[in-house]
């Protein structure tokens, strides 16, 4: 039996409880299926979050349910849709099913959701029985954010009736504002550059929000597929903004992501205008559901009814947060109280994980072709592939990628402008632990390969380039990947290795040049890509075919459209437009 939330329990005549709940981060887990190990059950995924989605609503005497972006990309049944199947016009994609099969209220867009280009991820959301919003993407830029033209719009206004303490219902006006990280730009730009624009989310958000208020919201929710960052001063173009988004008036409750981290909890304990205990970002609920629909995240919110002729005035209460005016019913509202959880899968069922029949049901014919798709045999292995110590040495995993890389642009480059420079190639893990857990490892077996093994290697839908850089800015490529290692003294023991903010996508090893990391050194770089000590250098004995590499040499390096296009703040790519060959 399910129990009313306090809010609910307690609520008086005068209040009302307003549940939201959102997803985050999903990555086309739309089961609880590994198609890269072809297992069934050790994952978390959409079908499993359903059940505490449905236990939720049964909870509160009002809810909303929103999605905040990163849902069409992350594993084969996201890939065999987009470049396999294809989706025609009119025609639904699976999870967009499912979560219209859920009731879902509205949605905003991930940096991922843009990866198979811009006409395909507007045929999904067509489909969509829920508003997808996204303000700070346009397709002509106006004087300001409110002149944009965007292709999706920039917020929704969801017209729903509030039932109160007493079993009264009123209007209420909520307002939906979606926001992504401009990096988008970098990222996805070969779908991307010539269509769309990116601004700034805080700027964007900072025009948009009163223009929000003006046309009747009564509470505001920021949809804000960006992490929280550590840094509280807005800096433009932030990728991880939500924590100065939170400081902007009008805005009433946030839902972020990208991270995938679980906010509240502690990992964000002790930063700068974050109780991470409370789940407060300025006074204002947040919340982050982790990634795969590994939790739910829950923001509840205990409201006052007060007359429309008081104004429904902010009055700071203990959250610091608090509704606008009414909608001319007569009526506004106040938030006097917040609670904030971020509650895990787990939770739905405590003996064996259940799932939700409708979400199987959305998926179950595309589930099935993915199956298909994933166990095609494409070759044979004659050793083990395994990614268990890819961030500590030449590994296979990685080295397997690079040579594919490097033997696939060869042929291209053959008669272009860079055939006459010396050929490296660029890659890195991308399954190597960390924020992943224990189990996000390749661990391929030697014999036959099936494509799944293949994706297993490498888990995005990338395209090849090769890119033009000097021997200076080659020495700086391999600096900028030894950012992962912490610093070590001489004679120093069981000193922490590597540096876990570093991301494992981020520690490039390249194919065709020999060289030592020389850990004693301090990073040149810090590990999101910025200088970090102009003097400082771990690379030493660099050589290409047994001759010292020198500053005015020139190669050609094949990597990925995210590292070529700038992905990472890697020196030297990013900047070369004009000798970059592309091959998608």
């Amino acid at each position: 039996m399910t129990s009313p939330h306090p809010f609910s329990a307690s609520v008086s005549a005068d209040q009302a409880h307003l549940r939201i709940m959102a997803t985050t981060d999903l990555h086309m887990q739309a089961l609880p299926y590994d198609y890269y190990t072809d297992k069934d059950g050790g994952q978390p995924g959409l079908s499993r979050t359903a059940l505490l989605i449905r236990k939720a609503r049964a909870e509160a005497a009002n809810s909303l349910l929103f999605d905040n972006g990163d849902l069409l990309q992350g594993n084969p049944m996201g890939d065999y849709i987009a470049t396999e199947r294809g989706l025609r016009p009119g025609e639904t994609h699976p999870l967009i099913a499912a979560m219209n099969a859920l009731g879902y209220d509205a949605a905003t867009l991930g940096n991922h959701d843009f990866n198979y280009g811009l006409d395909f991820l507007l045929t999904c959301t067509a489909a969509a029985r829920f508003p997808v919003v996204l303000a700070n993407l346009a397709h002509h830029r106006g004087a300001d954010p409110a002149q944009d033209r965007r292709p999706f719009p920039a917020y929704a206004l969801l017209d729903r009736d509030l039932t109160d303490g007493a079993g009264r219902r009123h209007p209420l006006r909520i307002g939906v504002i979606g926001l992504t990280p401009p990096q988008v730009m970098t990222w996805d730009r070969q779908h991307l550059a010539g269509r769309v624009e990116a601004r700034d989310i805080v700027e964007t958000a900072r025009a948009l929000v009163p223009r929000m208020r003006a046309e009747g919201a009564q509470i505001v929710v920021a949809l804000s597929h960006s992490g929280i960052g550590p840094d509280d001063t807005h800096r433009p173009g932030m990728e991880n903004a939500s924590v100065p988004l939170a400081r902007i008036a009008g805005i009433d409750a946030l839902v972020t992501g990208h991270s995938h981290l679980v906010f509240p909890g502690p990992a964000f304990a002790g930063q700068p205008g974050i109780d991470a205990d409370r789940g407060l970002i300025h006074g204002k609920p947040a919340v982050m559901a982790g990634v795969w629909g590994s939790h739910l995240g829950v923001i509840d919110l205990l409201l006052d009814r007060v007359d429309e002729g008081d104004g429904g005035s902010r009055t700071g209460t203990g959250t610091g947060t608090g509704s606008g005016t009414g909608t001319g019913s007569g009526t506004g509202w106040r938030i006097r109280e917040v609670s904030v959880a971020a509650r895990p899968v787990g939770a739905a069922s405590p003996g064996a994980p259940g799932q939700d029949t409708a979400v199987v049901a959305a998926v179950r014919q595309d589930h099935a072709r993915t199956l298909d798709y994933i166990r095609r045999p494409v070759g044979h292995s004659a050793v083990p592939l395994t990614s268990y110590f890819a961030r500590v040495r030449d590994d296979p995993s990685v080295r397997l990628v690079a040579v594919a890389q490097r033997w696939y642009m060869a042929r291209l480059l053959a008669q272009g402008p860079l055939a006459d420079l010396p050929l490296l190639s660029a890659a890195a893990p991308f399954k190597a632990g960390g924020r992943g857990g224990p189990r996000h490892y390749t661990d391929v077996p030697a014999g036959p390969l099936a494509l799944r093994h293949i994706a297993d290697l490498y888990v995005y839908p990338n395209t090849l380039r090769a890119i033009r850089i000097t021997g200076a800015q080659l020495r700086d490529w391999l600096e900028r990947a030894a950012g992962q290692f912490n610093r070590i003294a001489p004679g120093a023991q069981d000193a922490p290795l590597e540096n876990p903010v570093f991301a494992a996508y981020d520690f490039d090893t390249i194919d065709g040049v020999c060289y030592r990391i020389d850990l004693s050194s301090p990073p040149r770089f810090h590990p999101d890509g910025r200088l970090a000590d102009a003097s400082a250098r771990r690379i030493r004995g660099l050589t290409h075919a047994g001759r010292p590499v020198t500053d005015d040499m020139a190669f050609a390096v094949v990597t990925n459209n995210y590292r070529a296009a700038g992905g990472g703040a890697f020196p030297g790519a990013g900047d070369d437009r004009d000798n970059r060959v592309v091959q998608d």
